[in-house]
């Protein structure tokens, strides 16, 4: 799935453009894109003397991709940046993954945030231990 970018500034598709003329284009502030920078490894734009970035074609593809993944599709920059590395999928996967699971390894730390956090909190820890119980009973069975 290619994302591309039309400009409107007369220049030829393959011109380097600078952090401005990308920016308006995608609708992104210029410190989203320097900020991007640093989040993604793979984008580089050319820096002239002064520190002044030009961006190939393959970076506006890039920043384009990244916008989508990050604005339309949800993504967290860490995982776009792993979709990106990865090799993006032809369609967007249905279902969203955790990317961080929780594990609670010690439940008494729970039940007593449960009990600090929560005014009525017998229901929640009597609902909480059934579930615990009922997991326990499947992994073990």
């Amino acid at each position: 799935m290619a994302d591309t970018v039309t400009f409107s500034d007369g220049k030829d598709a393959d011109a380097f453009r600078t952090i401005g003329e990308v920016s308006e284009a995608l609708g992104l502030r210029p410190h989203v894109l320097r900020y991007w920078e640093e989040q993604f490894p793979m984008l580089r734009p050319v820096k002239r003397a002064g520190g002044r970035r030009l961006y190939r074609p393959e970076d506006v593809r890039l920043i384009a991709t990244i916008d989508r993944l990050v604005h339309r599709e949800g993504y967290t920059l860490r995982g776009a940046r792993l979709a990106i590395e990865g090799g993006l999928p032809e369609a967007p996967p249905k279902e969203r993954v955790v990317e961080r699971p929780v594990i609670v390894e010690k439940p008494v730390i729970v039940e007593k945030l449960i009990a600090a956090t929560t005014p009525d909190h017998g229901a929640l820890l009597t609902d909480l231990r059934a579930i615990r119980a009922k997991l326990a009973g499947a992994l073990a069975g």
